[in-house]
């Protein structure tokens, strides 16, 4: 959500088991699982292919359109033939490059910053926008900023939850907005669940926010209700759509 104007901007893509007997089974129970069984990049790449074929079904049925991010797990950041997978997903989909964004931890970029530029590098050029997330909690150095084609920030939820009540925390915020904003990146708080979060980003100038305060996940199906219901004449305009902050991206307009 657009944190000034409400408007919705984009949509992450969460990913659940439906278990036949378990029922709804958290990622966080068998993707670690997955990861050991080095079935990950399977699955990496089923979300990436079905999150852009169901953003060009919203966009067929008439839904507002919205940009889409995937996250990118550390090992499959690092399978070759990735931006291949992702490009052929976008190809098959019919979707434009633009309406696609993948999220990576500051850990998975920093374990071969070479081979992450070139790979993030590849894929700002197709179009497709970076974030990194939960920004904050991972890779000490912030150098990585500087050098690599990134076009928004992921302030981690955990910097979040208190943030109406810890000064600390609300100090962190303040800086990370800061430090966005002077590297031309857009700013997103995850895990806004309150109007006093809310509130508090509103006036530190974060650009977007997700979390319960707006919804909780959803299945396909009641988003697009919730889109339909929500509408404004703000969704992802041409402009936003067409943007991107990244370096690489800047540099090819000079």
């Amino acid at each position: 959500m657009d944190t000034r104007t409400g408007a919705v901007r984009s949509a992450e893509a969460l990913i659940r088991w439906v278990h036949p007997t378990r029922g709804v089974v958290s990622p966080a129970q068998f993707i670690p699982l997955a990861e050991e069984c080095g079935l990950i990049g399977v699955i990496g790449e089923w979300v990436i292919r079905e999150a852009c074929r169901q953003t060009r079904v919203w966009q067929d049925a008439g839904v507002p359109a919205l940009r889409v991010s995937v996250n990118l797990s550390a090992s499959q950041f690092r399978e070759a033939g990735l931006v291949d997978s992702i490009r052929r997903a976008l190809d098959d989909a019919g979707l434009q490059a633009r309406y696609l964004e993948v999220e990576l931890t500051e850990s998975a970029v920093m374990t071969d910053p070479e081979q992450s530029v070139a790979i993030l590098e590849q894929l700002s050029a197709m179009g497709v926008l970076v974030s990194v997330d939960d920004f904050g909690t991972g890779y000490s150095s912030m150098s990585y900023l500087r050098r690599f084609p990134i076009d928004k920030l992921k302030i981690d939820r955990v910097f979040i939850n208190e943030i109406a009540s810890r000064p600390e925390d609300a100090s962190i915020v303040r800086a990370i907005v800061s430090l966005a904003h002077s590297l031309s990146l857009k700013v997103v708080a995850e895990g806004v669940e309150t109007p006093a979060q809310l509130d508090f980003l509103k006036a530190a100038g974060c650009d977007e926010y997700q979390g319960y305060h707006f919804s909780r996940p959803l299945p396909a199906g009641d988003f697009a209700r919730l889109i339909r219901d929500t509408r404004t004449n703000a969704v992802l305009t041409e402009e936003e759509a067409t943007r991107t902050h990244s370096k690489l991206a800047a540099y090819k307009r000079t």
